[in-house]
């Protein structure tokens, strides 16, 4: 098999990922890489460059003609080649008129899972008749850095994030010929109109009170201002970052992570007692009620489930900072399930790479993933924040 160079413009993948024609761009996508298929597949016929001499030449080129592919995603215009003498041929055609579908879908993991070379390798080959060299795919992958690069150091100045969700995942990097544990860093922004944002990304070591303090003077440094409220779990060197970086922000342990702290150090018969009990008290009208709650809950289970109900006294303030907030908007903000669901996102797509071949793949993959997360977002508002802000008004009254 000839292994094909295939190359894409900047602006047609920042069309793909973030223009608003988003059919239009994955149509020029497949105009772009078929046409490019057929330019190769005339050079392997003809065993010869365009203009170049050779003993082995099969014949001459006679410029091409124009055909019309329809697809779902609209026409594409292709090129295909003349010869002078013979006939060009091509399994191209009859490839994509039976698998459309699955082409534009291989071609978008050519691009956003395109560090998973073998993978790209196979599917090409089994579609479009050609195969692809492994530099050349890594290099068609490597055209998406300067776009998920500058969506990933945007500024963040024109909007206020009022409430803001962080977490971190860890994936498999091969680094100096060996397989490492490593962190990513993540987070997204709730802003001053409601909508969702992903705030940044960033791969560290590990998940600690330094590598989260660079993660979020990063976010500072390009324009991150008017937090309110975090969101995240419990973990030590997160917390403490948070707490230095957002000064007179309030800090809200997720209330699932924490149910789960519980439970943990529960005795096995009384956990649906408790969990129903932890539900009363997250759900509570106001933090009176909820410290009433607390209170009665502590009387009924501390000699039976004492560890429990240390932990659920010691974590209580942080776990319950939400119920100061409007009602309307405690069940967005009271739990980091939101970025988890983001993980498990990346998780699907990430799960075909296993192991990542260095820490810019992942940046890659991850960033081209939430890009087109943020995308779907984009068509939505998460929730009216008409509220918020009134109430935001009162309390700045009240405080002076």
């Amino acid at each position: 098999m000839a292994q094909y160079q295939i190359t894409l413009d900047e602006a047609l993948l920042h069309q793909l990922f973030i223009g608003q024609a988003r059919d239009e761009g994955v149509a020029k996508l497949l105009e772009t890489v078929l046409n490019q298929v057929l330019k190769a597949q005339a050079t392997d016929q003809l065993e010869a460059e365009p203009y170049e001499r050779t003993q082995t030449r099969q014949g001459q080129r006679n410029g091409s003609y124009a055909r019309g592919l329809t697809t779902r995603v609209g026409k594409l215009q292709l090129e295909v080649p003349r010869f002078r003498d013979g006939q060009f041929s091509t399994e191209l055609f009859a490839r994509y008129q039976r698998s459309e579908q699955a082409l534009v879908t291989s071609l978008m993991e050519m691009v956003v899972n395109g560090v998973s070379t073998r993978k790209v390798q196979r599917i090409t080959e089994e579609l479009c008749g050609t195969t692809f060299s492994k530099s050349t795919v890594s290099e068609l992958c490597k055209q998406l850095d300067p776009l998920v690069e500058s969506w990933r150091t945007r500024s963040l100045e024109e909007k206020s994030y009022p409430f803001v969700i962080v977490d971190a995942m860890y994936v498999k990097v091969r680094e100096n010929g060996r397989v490492r544990s490593r962190g990513v860093l993540t987070g997204y922004g709730i802003n001053e109109h409601g909508n969702r944002e992903v705030l940044g990304i960033s791969i560290d070591d590990t998940e600690s009170e330094a590598s989260w303090s660079a993660f979020f003077e990063g976010l500072k440094q390009r324009g991150l201002h008017g937090v309110d409220l975090v969101i995240s779990d419990t973990h030590g060197g997160l917390v403490q970052a948070i707490k230095h970086h957002f000064q007179g922000a309030t800090w809200q342990r997720c209330q699932t992570h924490f149910t789960r702290n519980i439970l943990d150090v529960t005795p096995k018969a009384l956990q649906s007692e408790i969990k129903a009990a932890l539900r009363s008290i997250f759900e509570a009208q106001n933090l009176e009620s909820a410290r009433r709650l607390l209170e009665e809950t502590q009387e009924m289970y501390q000699e039976k489930a004492p560890k429990a109900m240390e932990t659920l006294e010691r974590g209580f303030d942080d776990a319950a900072a939400v119920l100061a907030y409007p009602e309307e908007y405690r069940v967005r903000i009271r739990t980091s399930n939101g970025m988890e669901r983001v993980n498990r996102e990346i998780r699907r797509r990430e799960s075909v790479i296993q192991i990542f071949p260095n820490r810019e793949s992942v940046i890659r993959l991850i960033g081209a993933v939430l890009m087109e997360l943020e995308e779907l977002w984009s068509n939505k508002r998460f929730m009216d924040m008409t509220r918020y802000h009134a109430w935001q008004k009162e309390r700045a009254k009240n405080q002076k």
